[in-house]
């Protein structure tokens, strides 16, 4: 990472917290280059308080850590984005962020799926991963991934003509989870079928 100027803050930089699954904003707080620096080396997100006048740990008293996933400085060089994994509230009030807002957002999970499926791919490649459904998928190759992807579709349309909401919602989860995997198969992503939609969206205003 580039230097950090600390001087235009007199030595102390301010430090957002983000969650890096959900990308939630958690808290803000401040840090000195001790406090940077020991951030880096103990994977804990740590800051100086200027109540305290001290190096503070985040969930030193009350347990609820920030465990650090990445660093990032503004273009400036004079503001920290912290990206980390929270093990519990992140406010001393007991709330889930300083802005007493839940750290929710249900579609960041299919991040952290598609890099899962990304993982088993490149287990697939090297030979391991040989108990993995995905990686076996990868190994049958495109023809019995895309078959999968086609099989669900089927029985996805199955259960929408009945009333059974719980079977109706697995089986979408299952055709969700293939189609996923078969993009990865062909080089793209979630990312990419969004693009398209927005593309279409403009084109349609």
């Amino acid at each position: 990472m580039e230097k950090i100027d600390f001087e235009k803050g007199n030595g102390l930089v301010p430090a957002i917290v983000q969650d890096a699954d959900t990308r939630v904003v958690l808290m803000m707080g401040y840090m000195n280059q001790e406090a940077l620096t020991m951030t880096e080396t103990s994977g804990m997100v740590t800051f100086y308080s200027r109540g305290k006048d001290r190096i503070w740990t985040k969930g030193e008293e009350s347990g609820n850590y920030l465990r650090l996933v990445e660093v990032r400085a503004d273009c400036d060089r004079d503001t920290l984005l912290i990206k980390a994994r929270p093990t519990g509230p992140v406010c001393h009030r007991g709330t889930d962020t300083c802005w007493e807002e839940g750290n929710e957002n249900r579609l960041a999970f299919l991040e952290q799926l598609e890099r899962v499926i990304s993982e088993r791919e490149e287990e697939a490649a090297s030979g391991e991963g040989k108990d993995s459904y995905v990686a076996s998928l990868f190994r049958e190759g495109i023809n019995k991934i895309a078959q999968k992807v086609g099989e669900e579709a089927v029985e996805t349309v199955i259960e929408a003509k009945d009333a059974d909401k719980d079977r109706f919602l697995g089986e979408s989860a299952d055709l969700l989870f293939h189609l996923m995997v078969l993009l990865r198969a062909k080089g793209h992503s979630l990312g990419d079928v969004v693009s398209v939609l927005e593309g279409r969206h403009r084109n349609t205003r």
